[in-house]
This record gives structure tokens, C-alpha cells and sequence, in this order.
């Protein structure tokens, strides 16, 4: 996985966000009343083999920017097959159950994430000699088990994740549709419907920024589901950006082609990563053009109507996936790791502002 570059924090001589009329002011409190404002809550995957302890549980300060900033939480990973489901005859509730517990004590909601997905399943159901019969059975227990126990607690579930190729074909190494054919992934959002009619549910991917035939299938795929009556309430986009490609300038019209649907949308894993100098810190021309990054897909979920929830996946460097997973590339949330905020948050949060103040 390379190694981590230098963690930045706002000691480093790098211009701080700026400062104006709302400065100080979570950004729940400027966000406008019908969009929910969340972060991922770091835990479990690739944390556990850093050096540091379980983020969510030990670091206080953590846990205090997370209450005030936030009003949505979507667990990293403590939500996922190999961590919730470790074996095949036992779950591992505690870590979820703790996120939840702590959004309901601060008023926030919850994104479960996730329920169908080709990554980070257990050794015990990827290497499994299983039945097509039996395969099915372990994808409806499971997800009645999961979406059960938080029936109610859960106000969006990401049902099936990352479902399709960049072609538009169905991922053949997602062991679900390989095994029992994509009319699995139907069934799988009337199981979740079934075990919390409330939730919202969602088809999500990355890569869907821009129009394509990843964007097609989806759509495609979306209208079969809604005419043959299959619960599904919502389309999301990721937003994994790297500066090393241009800003997203047509996602608006990708959320909005969903919402002609009658669809909720969200963006719900939002990062903007870029190459390092030498340093390891961004200079102040990268946190600039970062800034702007994140407002263009701000703008655009504030543009298309029910574009109803805004997530970004981690908000402090100090825990952020991608110098793990992008060893040449980092600084991509939108604060430093002493949690001092970068420019890309101030222009969040001025264009939150401004949009609750403009009545959106």
C-alpha cells in the first residue's frame, strides 16, 4: 500500500480556511433544512492496520468535530460483510451499534452502508462452496438481520454498491450477480423495503460524475426497477475526485436525469485528493483549486431538487483512506489532522449559507 506521505496540519505554514460572516458555525447550522450535511465515521477496513487506535472509539477530539459538524453519519466500514458478518453464523454489531447510539444521542441521522457489494466480503462467503439456493439464503438473512436490527435508525441504506463496470456491464467479480444473475439486485432492495419500510434506499457508484455508460446503465437499470414496482427510493453518487482530472461540471445533470425519475439523489462519499509536493503539503494554488472541487459538486447537488443528502468520507486527514489506497496522493478532506479547517471547507460552508439564506 506505499507509504503515507508527511500528515499536514495547520502548524505547517499553509494558508487556514478564511474567515467571514459565519465563521465558527458548524456546518449542520448553516446547511439548508431539507439536506442532510454527514461525514463517513472512521473505524474498522484499513484503520486497523495504522498506528493509531480505532478512531470513532478513542480520539475524543474526534468525536467532538463529528457532533458538531455533523447532522449525518455513515460508518466507513463498521457496516460492511467482514466487519459486521465475520463468520457465517456470527455478527459483529458492537462497532455499528456504537455509531448509531451516538447519532441518535447528537440528532443526527444514519447511511448504512453497505448491503451488496463485491469488496470486502468475508473469507468464509468468498472462498464458500455454496449453492446458488444457499448463497441466496445467506443475502436475505443477512440483509433482514442488518437492516432489522436498525429498522427505524437508518434514514438512507446504500442497497447495492458499485453493481456495474465502467463499460456499463455488470461486475462479474461482485459474487452476488455472478452467482445468481443481476435479477438479485431487485430482490435485494425488497428485503431491505421489507425489513425497514422506512429507509430510503439507494443504488451507489463512483465514476458516475460525469455522463457515460456507466451513467446509462444505471439509468436504464433505475427504470426497470421502478416499472416492475422494486422499492427503490434513491441514486448516488461517490465523488471520489482526484485534482489530477477536471471538476465534475456535469453532475448536475447526471443527479438530474435520476431525479426526472422521481428519485431522491445524494452524494455521499465526497473527497478531493491531489499530488503531493515533496513536503507532503499542499500548496495554497492546490487547497484553491480543492476548494473549488468541492463546491462544484455542491452546487450541483444544491441544483437539482431532491438531491437530499450530502456526505463527505471523512472530514480530517489524519484518518482519510487515500494515502493508503493512493500512495503519491492525500490531503483530501477538508480539514488538517489537528482538525484546523482547510479553504475547502470555509467554501462549503459560505455556499451552505448562502443557499439555506436563499431558501433552498
Amino acid at each position: 500500500m506505499g507509504v503515507q506521505p508527511a500528515r499536514a496540519t495547520s502548524a505547517s505554514g499553509t494558508p487556514e480556511a478564511g474567515h467571514g460572516g459565519h465563521a465558527g458555525v458548524p456546518l449542520r447550522r448553516v446547511t439548508p433544512r431539507d439536506l442532510k450535511i454527514g461525514t463517513a465515521v472512521a473505524g474498522g477496513g484499513h484503520h486497523l492496520e495504522q498506528d493509531y487506535p480505532d478512531p470513532f472509539t478513542y480520539d475524543k477530539p474526534y468525536r467532538r468535530v463529528l457532533a458538531r459538524e455533523f447532522d449525518s453519519a455513515s460508518p466507513e466500514n463498521q457496516m460492511k460483510w467482514e466487519f459486521i458478518h465475520p463468520e457465517r453464523n456470527r455478527y459483529n454489531f458492537g462497532p455499528a451499534d456504537a455509531i448509531v447510539r451516538f447519532a441518535r444521542r447528537h440528532g443526527q441521522a444514519v447511511r448504512g452502508h453497505t448491503l451488496l457489494w463485491h469488496s470486502q466480503n468475508p473469507a468464509w462467503l468468498a472462498e464458500g462452496q455454496f449453492s446458488k439456493a444457499e448463497l441466496r439464503t445467506i443475502l436475505r438473512q443477512h440483509i433482514f438481520t442488518v437492516v432489522g436490527r436498525y429498522r427505524g435508525q437508518i434514514h438512507q441504506w446504500d442497497v447495492a454498491n458499485e453493481i456495474f463496470n465502467e463499460n456499463g456491464e455488470y461486475r462479474q467479480e461482485n459474487i452476488w450477480i455472478r452467482e445468481l444473475g443481476p435479477g438479485i439486485v431487485a430482490d435485494a432492495f425488497r428485503w431491505a423495503h421489507q425489513a425497514d419500510p422506512r429507509a430510503q434506499l439507494f443504488l451507489n457508484d463512483y465514476g458516475v460524475e460525469w455522463p457515460g455508460a456507466k451513467v446509462d446503465a444505471y439509468e436504464a437499470l433505475a427504470k426497470q426497477l421502478l416499472a416492475d414496482r422494486v422499492p427503490l427510493h434513491g441514486f448516488a453518487s461517490q465523488a471520489h475526485l482526484s485534482m489530477r482530472y477536471g471538476a465534475p461540471d456535469q453532475l448536475r445533470a447526471v443527479l438530474q436525469r435520476f431525479d426526472d425519475l422521481g428519485l431522491y439523489t445524494a452524494i455521499t462519499e465526497l473527497d478531493v485528493r491531489m499530488d503531493l509536493p515533496a513536503s507532503g503539503v499542499p500548496t495554497a494554488e492546490q487547497l484553491t483549486t480543492q476548494a473549488q472541487y468541492y463546491k462544484t459538486v455542491l452546487d450541483a447537488c444544491l441544483a437539482v431538487d431532491d438531491c437530499n443528502s450530502f456526505t463527505l468520507w471523512g472530514f480530517t486527514d489524519k484518518y482519510s483512506w487515500v494515502p493508503v489506497f493512493f500512495p503519491t496522493e492525500g490531503a483530501a478532506t477538508v480539514m488538517w489532522d489537528d482538525f484546523a479547517k482547510k479553504p475547502a471547507y470555509s467554501t462549503l460552508q459560505q455556499t451552505l449559507a448562502a443557499a439555506r439564506h436563499n431558501g433552498r
